[in-house]
Formats: structure tokens, sequence, C-alpha cells
């Protein structure tokens, strides 16, 4: 799976300003629900329920907050990358300034894990991390997201 075939570029946020985990996770809410058709307050809710079992901050800056809806027909996945890094109580203690944001239908769970897999390899090259700090805008970021991926695994 690419993430191209689940991110459209109005799902790729270059500047989020959020102060807090839980004030980006409401943004992210809030954008997602417009792109997938769901109410920004459930997205919420759901989001922070996840956060709860154990924060999905991966480490190195990033984080992947990953819910499951019985109402969509397929994955959704926003990117932003913040003005300000913020606290995430990630794995490595570090502050994250790159959130991935997966939404993905009840049923999907294979899809699901192909996606957060996908995520995870990207994330997992240090080049890529540094592109995605340093790209100009959207069209950038979403450029660098859009990459297929090398291998054919998950």
């Amino acid at each position: 799976m690419d993430l191209s075939d689940i991110l459209e570029a109005q799902g790729v946020l270059p500047s989020l300003k959020a102060n807090s985990k839980k004030q980006a996770l409401q943004e992210l809410s809030s954008k997602a629900a417009e792109l997938a058709g769901l109410d920004a307050r459930d997205v919420f809710d759901t989001l922070l329920q996840r956060e709860r079992l154990g924060s999905t901050g991966l480490g190195r800056g990033v984080a992947i907050p990953h819910v499951k809806f019985k109402d969509l027909d397929r994955i959704f996945c926003l990117f932003a990358r913040l003005d300000e890094a913020i606290e995430f109580e990630s794995h490595d203690d570090k502050p994250v300034d790159l959130i991935f944001l997966l939404l993905a239908p009840e049923h999907a769970s294979g899809d699901h894990l192909k996606a957060l897999a996908r995520i995870s390899r990207l994330v997992r090259d240090p080049a890529t991390l540094e592109q995605l700090r340093e790209a100009a805008d959207a069209d950038a970021l979403h450029n660098v997201l859009s990459t297929p991926a090398t291998s054919n695994a998950a």
C-alpha cells in the first residue's frame, strides 16, 4: 500500500499550530471529519480514548494516532507538520512535530495494519524525516509522502 492511495492533497497540513497534544488532535479531528464526512467531536473523542490506551507517539518526533469508525468505507490519512514540536508522551520522551492521522473502517483491519506499516517504514528513514521537516509547502510534502514504497511487503 502506498500513502498516495489514502492521503489526499487536502489532507496535508504543512503548518499546524498547536500548543498541546489535545489541541493538535482537536485540529486534526476537524480536518479529518471534513474530509471523511464524520462528526468532528466523535473523531476527537475516539482519538482521545485511543490515546488513553497508550500514546501513539512513536519517537523521533513522529506520532501516528489511529482509530476505526463503522461509518467509513475507506481509509483516510492526514499528515500535519507542526509549527512547534509538542509533548506527546512518545516512547522516546521527545516532542512530536510530525503527525500522521489514520481513520479506518471497522472491517478494514488488514488494510489498517498495512497503512500503519507503510507509515512506520517511511518514518524510519532519516532522509525522509528530514525532507518532511524541510519541505517548503503542502505540495512538496505531498510529493515526499506519495513516493511509492520500495518494498512489496505490507
